[in-house]
């Protein structure tokens, strides 16, 4: 896979200058001068490296980099910029100092064989995500769970978290889950990887409960979890010696992933519910198989995926699709959870139409378990009952 480039410059002509040099030197690119265009991007495509002109009239570099931060990017990151150079090596510290690997910092104008030549120096070790790295990996504690609040928005309470896995690098950062889990699952380290989150995550309920705080977190578990009979027994025995509740613990699967054994999928999923753990469907509506699912299997919640929850504002097809799956969960008995909010529009959208839970950007980025008190007491101070809830917001 060739290295994937994302560039963002409001000089349009120096933007074609650096996709030709780039393209030249054997990377895929896309060019933008629109911020929210970049984020998308950042987001869906990861690129593997970024280049950033400092000032811009839209967003200026450093709330680039502010984003990336939040996002955990993985990327290398080059800062251009005509601008003093003081000023463009402050940014470099607040890019560095955030934990994005920045490369370097160019003065415009550039010429074609420099940039080449740095380009060439460049291009990113993504088969360095091996195998053997990826044990190791296991082995020092390199593989964790970030946190992504869920918020209630009848109550516009936090109710629990997700734990999102990352890779923190030694060297070259944090690594995204599509990166990684893909090839854990094909290299038979997958139940390594979802024991190790799920024993930091359980152990991290019990820790915030030692110190009052008492709330859910939310657990994926691939496919391939679903061949130990004993899985749930397992489970068990974990939250028990921990002091951690079951019913504190959603464990979240595809629905593809279900249909993968179902027979096997049921046994151990029915088992998982007879224990008190909550049970959710992840990514709704993207498989072949959704209401057959639903049916045979014991689910506490629905997720509705975020590809229909980022257009239901503004498409009406999406909105329709959104508010059959609400529909649908409620029917069965089911709390509906939307993920990838990024708006307040998105927001609003989903409390007119019925929606419990959310969560996405829009109320908070995946943060370290040591963030999450303080977090929360934040949202507390800022979201009083008087003000609760997105619609009087």
């Amino acid at each position: 896979m060739s290295d994937r480039m994302l560039v963002i410059d409001d000089e349009v002509e120096f933007a074609a200058f650096v996709r030709k040099v780039a393209e030249s030197c054997g990377y895929d690119v896309r060019t933008t001068a629109h911020p929210e265009e970049f984020r998308q991007w950042s987001r869906e495509w990861r690129p593997t490296h970024i280049i950033i002109d400092l000032v811009m009239p839209e967003a200026d570099g450093v709330e680039i980099l502010r984003f990336l931060a939040g996002d955990l990017s993985a990327a290398r990151i080059f800062i251009m910029s005509g601008f003093d150079g003081r000023v463009v090596d402050a940014a470099r510290r607040i890019g560095t100092e955030r934990g994005l690997d920045i490369v370097t910092t160019l003065q415009k104008p550039l010429r074609a064989k420099e940039l080449a030549a740095l380009l060439e120096a460049n291009h990113s070790d993504e088969d360095m995500v091996t195998e053997e790295a990826l044990s190791h990996a296991l082995a020092n504690g390199e593989i964790l769970p970030y946190y992504q609040p869920k918020v209630d928005l009848r109550s516009w309470r936090p109710v629990g978290f997700e734990a999102l896995v990352r890779w923190r690098h030694a060297w070259r950062g944090t690594i995204p889950p599509d990166q990684f889990v893909p090839m854990a699952e094909a290299s038979g380290h997958i139940d390594e990887l979802s024991d190790a989150v799920t024993l930091q995550a359980v152990s991290q309920v019990g820790a915030w409960r030692a110190r009052g705080i008492e709330t859910g977190v939310a657990i994926n578990l691939s496919g391939l979890n679903l061949h130990e009979e004993a899985l749930a027994d397992r489970l068990d025995g974990l939250c028990r010696r921990l002091g951690v509740p079951e019913d504190q613990i959603t464990f979240e699967v595809t629905e593809t992933a279900a249909m993968a054994e179902p027979l096997r999928a049921l046994d151990i999923l029915t088992r998982l519910r007879i224990k008190g753990f909550k049970l959710s469907i992840d990514d709704f509506g993207t498989g072949y198989s959704s209401l057959v699912q639903l049916h045979r299997l014991p689910f506490s919640e629905l997720k509705v995926d975020r590809s229909f929850v980022q257009e239901c504002d503004r498409s009406r097809e999406a909105r329709v699709i959104v508010k059959t799956m609400i529909d649908l969960a409620h029917n069965l008995e089911m709390s509906a959870v939307a993920e990838g909010v990024e708006t307040s529009e998105i927001l609003h959208t989903l409390a007119s139409l019925g929606c419990d839970v959310v969560q996405g950007y829009a109320l908070a980025q995946p943060m370290n378990a040591d963030l999450v008190p303080a977090w929360l007491a934040e949202w507390d101070n800022t979201n009083r009952p008087s003000s609760a809830g997105p619609i009087s917001r």
